[in-house]
């Protein structure tokens, strides 16, 4: 040392100083940015004192830059007058060059790429110690930031967005959030979850029982035939009717007829004095919408009607439980009877068949922006009701019709074409 300054010594360790205070900003900006804020705020409402101290950095996020960028700033601007006197002392121009190179890739990869690569896989661990060190920097700062920040706003006239503005998530991103927590969320919990965000999108008539697959009672057939059928039936709710469907009398509940099948003389009276009022539901009825409906009408079972009032079909409470939790039934019977795996790997389905259902339980990708049903969908595309067998092909799948009859298609074989 040739005067009264520090040695060399010296600024070579508050040079090193720098550049870990370099590092300490970089990897806190990174760490507190890509922080999962939604496990924060839950550890936060659990009393976790690192979650609220973080949480109440992120609440000002336009001052935590601000002292963030301060911070950095600094540390780099003193790295480099440190290598430059370094360099001075060394009493050579190629020195100072050379200083300042070795300098300018230091801070490169130790106090910027290292840092906040480190900082983007376990931000966490960087995110929690780095908390406490800024909250106290933040006090001791204060004016300084708030002087920038007031000052850069003025220059450049722009106003911070609302940080609780930025967290709230729209269906789609929220359905993307929940498809992607693969590891967090079993399975089972992820479908339903999804289900529920896929209500707003789907209509009553999506999934209902179509019309001519609706099991009721014909009052007007025999006597014995009627008893024959309420002992035999596996529904627990059955609409009853005269002639055909759209004379609809009302909703019997088969528990009520244990009352009387058991004794020698019934009448249909004694079944009409059970029936109760119809409920009726408008074909695009959303199923958020009818499932309030159910829950205020204190219904279980409605019968779809469109714009002229004709019955279309019926959707029961289950059905829409089922778009929410997954297929289930409280009977013996199979409720994907209509769906029969091949030893060839094709599948034969039944032509009244919802395409949601298709896609739900098969992982099939069928169009739903038209037909609602296989059989719709065959007729959609060929223009036309096929008077006999046919083969065609929509997207990857290869569709047989091996059945026609009543203007609608009754059965058909379909598998996955394999390029």
């Amino acid at each position: 040392m040739t005067d009264g300054s520090a040695p060399t010594s010296t600024l070579l360790i508050v040079l090193l100083f720098s550049l870990i205070g370099s590092a300490f900003f970089s990897a806190s900006e990174t760490g507190l940015m890509t922080a999962n804020r939604y496990k924060l705020r839950h550890q936060a409402q659990l009393g976790h004192k690192g979650a609220r101290r973080i949480m109440a950095l992120l609440a000002e996020p336009h001052r935590l830059l601000t002292l963030i960028l301060i911070g950095n700033s600094a540390m780099n601007v003193l790295a480099g007058s440190l290598a430059t006197l370094i360099g001075l002392r060394l009493h050579a121009e190629a020195a100072v060059a050379l200083s300042t190179g070795l300098l300018t890739l230091l801070l490169l990869i130790f106090g910027e790429v290292g840092p906040k690569t480190f900082a983007a896989a376990y931000p966490e661990k960087v995110a929690y110690p780095a908390a406490f060190i800024l909250t106290g920097l933040m006090i001791a700062l204060s004016p300084v930031v708030n002087g920038v920040h007031k000052l850069s706003s003025m220059l450049f006239r722009f106003k911070a967005r609302d940080p609780h503005q930025q967290e709230v998530l729209d269906s789609d991103e929220l359905r993307s959030l929940v498809s992607d927590s693969t590891d967090a969320l079993p399975t089972q919990h992820r479908g339903m979850l999804l289900g529920v965000l896929d209500l707003d999108s789907i209509q009553v008539n999506d999934i209902m029982i179509p019309r001519q697959d609706v099991v009721g009672i014909n009052i007007d057939d025999s006597l014995d035939d009627i008893i024959n059928q309420l002992r035999s039936v596996q529904h627990t709710r059955l609409p009853v009717f005269r002639g055909e469907l759209n004379d609809c009398i009302g909703i019997l509940h088969v528990r009520h007829t244990t009352r009387f099948l058991q004794t020698e003389h019934v009448s249909k009276e004694d079944i009409l004095h059970y029936v109760r009022e119809p409920y009726y539901v408008p074909e695009g009825t959303s199923l958020p919408a009818q499932l309030r409906n159910f829950q205020k009408q204190r219904q279980r079972l409605g019968l779809v009607v469109d714009e002229y009032g004709d019955i279309q079909g019926v959707v029961t409470l289950e059905d829409i439980l089922e778009e929410i939790v997954g297929d289930f039934t409280t009977s013996g019977v199979d409720p994907h009877k209509h769906l029969a795996p091949q030893p060839d790997g094709s599948w034969l389905l039944d032509g009244g068949v919802s395409l949601r259902e298709l896609n739900r339980r098969l992982n099939w990708h069928l169009p739903l922006d038209g037909a609602r049903t296989l059989s719709g969908l065959i007729i959609e595309c060929l223009d036309t009701i096929p008077e006999s067998a046919v083969s065609l092909r929509i997207d990857e799948y290869i569709i047989e019709v091996l059945q026609v009859r009543d203007n609608t298609i009754r059965s058909a074989r379909v598998r996955i074409w394999r390029s």
